[in-house]
């Protein structure tokens, strides 16, 4: 799974999936969010992580060798555990 960076208020980083229904997000307050993109467009977070439980890299890095699921929700079993 690869993701394109982008651009989103109230985030450092944020990057999606190439289809555009998940994304994960690096917020200003120094949380890691999961986001769903809903069927109205708005992204709603499904996961969020303190960055000193899991970074942005380690969870990118995680997901590089796995395909894009279809259900974003399917993302979750893919994040290492810490």
């Amino acid at each position: 799974m690869y993701f394109v960076t982008s651009k989103k208020p109230g985030y450092l980083l944020f990057c999606m999936t190439p289809s555009g229904r998940a994304a994960i997000g690096l917020a200003e307050q120094q949380r890691l969010h999961l986001l769903e993109r809903k069927s109205d467009g708005e992204w709603q977070i499904l996961k969020e992580w303190p960055l000193d439980t899991l970074s942005h890299t380690d969870l990118l890095l995680a997901l590089r060798n796995h395909d894009e699921p279809e259900n974003p929700r399917h993302i979750l079993n893919l994040v290492p555990q810490s």
